[in-house]
């Protein structure tokens, strides 16, 4: 009685947060009416502001009000309710997007189940029974639902297709195979799908491990860019709280340094957010591939296997896109430190110091360039060195051009120079590195090959010098008893040292010995000092990595070779570069 009373519209008992009909219904003071998990949902995730309102009409209440359950709304919704779940089940056989629909249907079409390959229809479950009533004794070629039954037919012969044609990978009925298929390479559809379905599995597998791969990537990306992100943020903070403290002339700087860093960032994180779209799209696609194929693999249609295999197998997304890198330079904080010094120098020197942070700004990279691994990639930032005769050793010969350097017993006549090293046979080249760098040296005996600030020290003391012996062992200790301007023994150098029994590679006075690597003779340098990297390569057929430093460089860099007795060095021309 009270049901057939009530003849409001259903949609007034609709929660107007979840826009569903009521569940488990409750009434706020305000009047208002939602289901009781929505409601609560909604105020958790104001218990911190400690102000909970009305969703509707945004009344406050302080303080949480106790939910009760309105039990006349409880009555009432329970009908449409049910007439909802009614409608439901009453929809459920109809087709929806992507549904292959019923081919004898009129107007609202149902979703089919079976197609006959006969009468080339696609039937719901009503009128296939009709169908299989009609051919009692006759049972015509029934599988599991298929879209575009006309493809499975020859349009020449209107035969069904049953061969698979290996020579032009195509389906071909029995006429064609007599036909224009005569004499090729013909199997049954069901074999050919057999050893198709050996290979859907193969690559079900590359698509899996594609995807964990980009997974994987897209979640390194993911933290890279947060910490890209706190940190130009630190550094706009910090470099915000420094400008403050300048005076007016240094006001104007501080516009530029932020915009700066923002530029940098907003550049930077642009690009990382163009490879999350790619990644999380070519993630998705290949998802969506990968469930295509599950389903291809279950199908019983031999034809529509075969005809779908090949679309299906053909990676959605590009099968060589490089895997991605992240930069080890994610921090502005020498920005900071650059900014700080301004604050201590004058109007004049500002130039000078913004000249260093845009230099070391636009090396903090998220994504840097791919790393260079064939001679040719290397060649492309190949530089010309010249020997300083400035800084030579008297016991060092230049020949060729200053391009060859040969230890000797005799004393050299060079002039003496502020520059010169004068207890170790050792030299510098006269240019820095500039940018990427690459050069290469071919030895014999025993060399070291460095990259040094030119403030390295160049006086020694004059004891024996053993230390290259020294460097043929495998310790990290300390050892006061070396020269300063020794290269690898300070922090101004670093240095490879070779020999015919061993690599090792010094600096700050710590040694690592390094496996052996190919016989070349030849050995490739590459630095990228805006990325604080050193690397060094024997060069022959290939490129094979000696060792890779990471650090931060904060001067010029100059190549430098240190000869020992019986050795010889000679910096490489190339002359295609």
């Amino acid at each position: 009685m009270a049901e057939s009373s009530i003849s409001v519209a259903q949609g007034q008992f609709n929660c107007s947060i979840c826009l569903d009909l009521l569940k488990d219904p409750v009434t706020l003071n305000c009047g208002h009416s939602y289901c009781k998990s929505c409601i609560t949902g909604c105020w958790d995730q104001d218990d911190q502001k400690g102000v909970y309102s009305c969703p509707q009409c945004r009344q406050i209440f302080t303080p949480r009000p106790v939910l009760g359950k309105n039990t006349m709304l409880v009555k009432v919704e329970d009908n449409p309710r049910k007439r909802k779940i009614q409608a439901a089940q009453l929809d459920h056989c109809y087709g929806e997007l992507g549904d292959v629909e019923c081919d004898v249907c009129t107007g609202e079409k149902n979703k089919a189940i079976k197609s006959c390959l006969v009468c080339l229809n696609s039937y719901c479950q009503n009128h296939f029974e009709c169908h299989e009533e009609l051919h009692p004794g006759k049972r015509h070629k029934v599988t599991d639902v298929a879209g575009q039954l006309q493809k499975m037919i020859c349009t020449k012969h209107d035969k069904l297709k049953e061969i698979f044609c290996r020579a032009d990978q195509c389906c071909i009925c029995y006429l064609c195979m007599l036909d224009e298929h005569k004499n090729h390479d013909t199997v049954s559809a069901g074999a050919e799908r057999t050893e198709k379905q050996t290979q859907l599995g193969e690559i079900q597998r590359k698509f899996q491990k594609r995807i964990q791969e980009r997974k994987k990537e897209l979640e390194e990306l993911r933290e890279t860019v947060d910490t890209y992100k706190r940190s130009a943020q630190t550094a706009v903070e910090d470099s915000e709280r420094i400008f403050t403290e300048l005076i007016r002339s240094i006001e104007r700087r501080r516009s530029e340094v932020t915009r700066l860093i923002r530029d940098q960032e907003k550049t930077e994180v642009s690009r990382a957010e163009e490879q999350l779209k790619r990644l999380e799209q070519e993630i998705e696609d290949l998802r969506r591939r990968d469930i295509e194929l599950e389903q291809l693999s279950h199908t019983d249609n031999h034809i529509h296997f075969l005809q779908s295999f090949q679309s299906l197998s053909v990676s959605p997304g590009s099968t060589d896109s490089p895997s991605i890198i992240f930069s080890s330079r994610l921090s502005f904080d020498d920005v900071g430190k650059s900014v700080s010094d301004l604050r201590e120098k004058l109007e004049h020197f500002c130039r000078e110091e913004m000249e260093k942070i845009h230099s070391k700004a636009k090396y903090i990279e998220i994504i840097p360039t791919p790393e260079l691994k064939t001679r040719d990639e290397f060649l492309q930032y190949f530089f010309q060195f010249t020997v300083d005769s400035n800084t030579v050793h008297k016991n060092l010969h230049l020949s060729k051009g200053d391009r060859v350097i040969t230890y000797t017993d005799t004393d050299q006549p060079y002039p003496d120079h502020p520059d010169r090293f004068d207890t170790l046979q050792q030299v510098l080249c006269r240019e820095s590195v500039c940018g990427r760098s690459y050069w290469e040296v071919e030895w014999s005996g025993r060399v070291e090959i460095t990259v040094s600030y030119k403030s390295i020290s160049r006086k020694g003391h004059d004891d024996d010098d053993d230390d290259d012996e020294d460097k043929n062992e495998d310790h990290e200790e300390d050892d006061t008893n070396y020269d300063t301007c020794e290269f690898g023994r300070n922090d101004q150098s670093w240095c490879l040292f070779c020999s015919d029994s061993s690599y090792s590679f010094w600096h700050h006075n710590k040694g690592i010995k390094l496996p052996e690597v190919s016989s070349s003779s030849r050995i490739g340098v590459y630095v990228d000092h805006g990325a604080g990297t050193l690397s060094f390569y024997s060069v022959s057929d290939t490129m094979t990595l000696i060792h890779r430093v990471h650090t931060t460089f904060t001067q010029p860099l100059y190549p430098g070779f240190e000869i020992f007795d019986d050795s010889i060095l000679k910096l490489c021309e190339i002359s295609k570069y």
